[in-house]
């Protein structure tokens, strides 16, 4: 078995179901999506075997798998799986570019934030879970998550507000 096998073997193991969980909430619950989205992953991962290493390919991994998914949501021109928006409550964009510079800002925006308060709507708002589960996930009061959202989504508002983003 040469080493690029090696490594994939090690990467499958390791980093399947994290990965599998990780596309399955931004696919919707579709599992059959969920795994072919990490099987692709899993084949670059392959194509780049000299450049990873088991342990530390996890980032790597998320950012390929992400990529994945927001191609095959521009492709079908669905909606973004990250930040999903009821149809009735989604803001007019006059086209998919606008909509696309809108997201670019929003993460533009989020980076502004001190990682403490970047990490609780990221905990709450993208990976969609309860205040309780954010607060263990952080290893904080369940308060402090609260807290700390409620600043965020104020400096947020504010940020996205200096770069034009308005709400419709």
């Amino acid at each position: 078995m040469d080493r690029g096998e090696d490594v994939v073997r090690q990467l499958y193991g390791r980093w399947r179901g994290p990965l599998h969980g990780y596309v399955l909430r931004m696919v919707g619950g579709d599992h059959q999506q969920a795994e072919e989205v990490v099987q692709e992953t899993l084949l670059r991962a392959w194509r780049h075997a000299g450049d990873l290493t088991p342990a530390d390919a996890g980032p790597w991994l998320h950012t390929v798998a992400r990529n994945l998914v927001v191609s095959g949501f521009r492709k079908r021109g669905g909606h973004d799986p990250e930040a999903p928006v009821e149809p009735r409550r989604r803001p007019p964009v006059a086209d998919a570019v606008e909509h696309a510079l809108q997201g670019w800002q929003v993460v533009e925006a989020l980076r502004s934030l001190g990682p403490d308060h970047r990490d609780a709507v990221v905990e709450l708002y993208y990976r969609r879970r309860t205040v309780a589960e954010a607060a263990a996930v952080l290893g904080v009061p369940a308060g402090t998550v609260k807290s700390r959202c409620f600043y965020a989504l104020r400096a947020l508002r504010d940020a996205l507000e200096e770069r034009g983003v308005t709400r419709s």
